[in-house]
């Protein structure tokens, strides 16, 4: 039975589902790259996409209210699309994906740190921030599932730094805008800005050469592996999963829905067991246990 749509149970499954897209953004992601895109390539077509869907969707209004609360949506276009997607893509060629993983989703802390100081409604009890730790915990021993050998990379690392710093601005300013605009105008817009500022992404990654721009491998889209794994990226993860997490934000509050991030680790490990055939350890078992665990925890609000 589905949660009435009033219910903050509603909301919560909604972002779980949401998790799920992005948890097996991952191997979409590295189907697409290995069948000749580049990462750059990748977010760029998948967000342009999905803003014309937005734009043929929703039209009516194209500027915001004012200036200010123009520049809070160029402001989360850029950290949590193009920044976000630019750093951690980079941070994966010169870092470990277990480092690169474990940083990035360490960013619902900065979120519950940093948001509790800007917003008094955002701050969680002690029983809340329990289950955000015991989480954490849970969400590193997934990444690690097993092997407890990190090896440093300064720049890699770095960047890897800089991607959860971008979804911690993304998802606090984002919030700024609640009860002002529906989340279909303020999606398309995120989409808009992060569309713009991937152009310049693509000509710093061709190195000024307008040749390799415009060099997309669009025959491999023929391939239904290719197109299937597009389209999942393109619908599910951008699309519906922004649209719907915008709204998640402002049904649970940032802090609390940002908790749900140290699921999809957890989601990309099961689906790479079942798509890549990766193992699984105890280790990670034990991980899996302790984020529903942590969850639980951090749904118990505090008695006002």
């Amino acid at each position: 039975m589905i949660p009435a749509r009033n219910s903050l149970a509603f909301w919560h499954l909604l972002a779980i589902i949401t998790i799920t897209f992005w948890g097996t953004s991952f191997v979409s992601t590295k189907v697409l790259l290995n069948h000749g895109f580049s990462a750059v390539q990748i977010f760029s077509l998948r967000f342009a996409i999905t803003y014309l869907i937005l734009l043929a969707a929703s039209h009516k209004q194209f500027r915001s209210k004012n200036w200010k609360h123009e520049l809070i949506l160029f402001i989360s276009g850029i950290t949590g699309c193009t920044l976000y997607f630019w750093t951690e893509n980079t941070a994966l060629s010169f870092s470990p994906s277990s480092n690169v993983a474990l940083i990035i989703c360490a960013n619902p802390l900065l979120i519950l740190i940093f948001g509790g100081i800007i917003y008094k409604s955002e701050r969680l009890g002690k029983r809340q921030i329990l289950g955000c730790l015991v989480t954490f915990v849970g969400m590193v021993l997934v990444v690690l599932n097993g092997k407890f050998v990190l090896k440093l990379s300064p720049v890699g690392d770095l960047l890897a730094c800089s991607a959860g710093v971008m979804w911690a601005i993304y998802s606090l300013v984002v919030k700024q805008l609640n009860g002002k605009y529906n989340s279909l105008f303020i999606t398309r817009k995120m989409f808009f800005y992060g569309t713009l500022m991937s152009i310049p992404a693509l000509f710093i990654e061709a190195r000024g050469d307008v040749s390799k721009v415009l060099d997309i491998p669009w025959q491999n889209f023929m391939e239904p592996v290719v197109a299937f794994n597009f389209l999942c990226l393109t619908v599910f993860c951008s699309l519906f999963g922004y649209l719907v997490w915008n709204n998640v934000l402002k049904q649970l509050g940032t802090v609390l829905a940002s908790n749900y991030v140290y699921v999809a680790p957890l989601i990309t490990m099961i689906t790479a067991a079942i798509a890549l055939g990766e193992r699984i350890t105890p280790i990670a078992i034990v991980g899996a246990a302790a984020i529903i665990v942590g969850m639980l925890l951090a749904e118990f609000k505090r008695k006002t």
